[in-house]
């Protein structure tokens, strides 16, 4: 009688039932309710549980989160799940993920394009009283983009450096040198969302102040929040590495973060240019108090 657990004689990986999709759903319904009640005041029950429906579903989520890529990874590196087939979609669906962020950030900057370069456009209700009919809006002072947003600029350029240090140290099996890497690019990463938080509680504008403050807190705060998910797949990538993780050959894992990680640099390079030194050009500059 053949052993019904063999080992399939094909490329391709058929996943085992897992509980994760179905714990995923509830946590994230929880999670909204919890959040749309949070928002606006609703009670249940004579009870404001929106905060704490909102935090369990928060927990339930990276609960999934966490459970889930640690199947992934057994998967992987224990039952030898990931052949070359598997890694190929796996590449894919990874470019996908990261195709879908680029569109995400497009919807930012075409709210922030839409409105800078027509201050006054006149079918839009009002735009011309926001902005007084150019950009930036009158009375705003603006960050000035030579301090500490180009400080910024170059600890992501110098963490794309190391980074790609760590990635070409794993291809030639120098493990010192990839934790070498990853360590600097971690810290660098940690560096520059410090720095963002030190710029944001000293702006000289609020996100509820006017459209540009609105404007330029999504997109930039949206992408400080990418690189706090970045830092953290990176910091999980150093964590495998130091328990021996990741060979030449097979390294989809910290692949993955090293993508990740450029498409957080490009995009802040567009950030740079075009909200930090474009939109405030010809405006009153407030250097971040340092």
């Amino acid at each position: 009688m053949a052993d019904a657990h063999a080992k399939p004689k094909h490329d391709y990986h058929l996943v085992a039932p897992s509980p994760w999709p179905l714990v995923a759903s509830v946590s994230a319904f929880i999670l909204a309710v919890g959040g749309v009640m949070w928002m606006k005041g609703m009670t249940m029950l004579g009870l404001k549980l929106g905060p704490y429906l909102f935090v369990a579903g928060l927990g339930g989520v990276l609960y999934v989160m966490m459970q889930w890529w640690v199947d992934v990874i057994h998967e992987a590196d224990h039952e030898g799940a990931h052949t070359r087939v598997v890694q190929l979609s796996h590449r894919y669906g990874m470019i996908m993920f990261i195709a879908s962020e680029v569109m995400f950030f497009v919807a930012w900057f075409w709210a922030y394009f839409n409105v800078s370069l027509f201050p006054a456009y006149k079918t839009e209700y009002l735009r011309d009283s926001f902005t007084g009919g150019h950009w930036p809006p009158k009375g705003v002072d603006v960050i000035d983009p030579w301090h500490f947003p180009l400080f910024n600029t170059l600890i992501l350029l110098t963490s794309g450096t190391t980074i790609t240090w760590a990635h070409h140290a794993l291809l030639g099996n120098d493990r010192k040198s990839m934790r070498t890497g990853l360590i600097f690019t971690v810290a660098l990463g940690l560096l520059f969302t410090t720095v963002q938080a030190y710029e944001y509680a000293h702006a000289p504008f609020a996100f509820r102040d006017n459209i540009f403050g609105a404007t330029f807190f999504m997109a930039t705060g949206f992408h400080g929040f990418h690189v706090i998910v970045g830092t953290i797949f990176l910091l999980v990538c150093l964590m495998r590495v130091m328990a021996g993780a990741f060979t030449p050959k097979q390294h989809l894992g910290f692949e993955f973060a090293a993508w990740y990680w450029h498409f957080v640099d490009v995009v802040w390079l567009f950030l740079f240019a075009s909200i930090y030194v474009w939109g405030s050009w010809g405006a009153a500059m407030e250097a971040t108090p340092g």
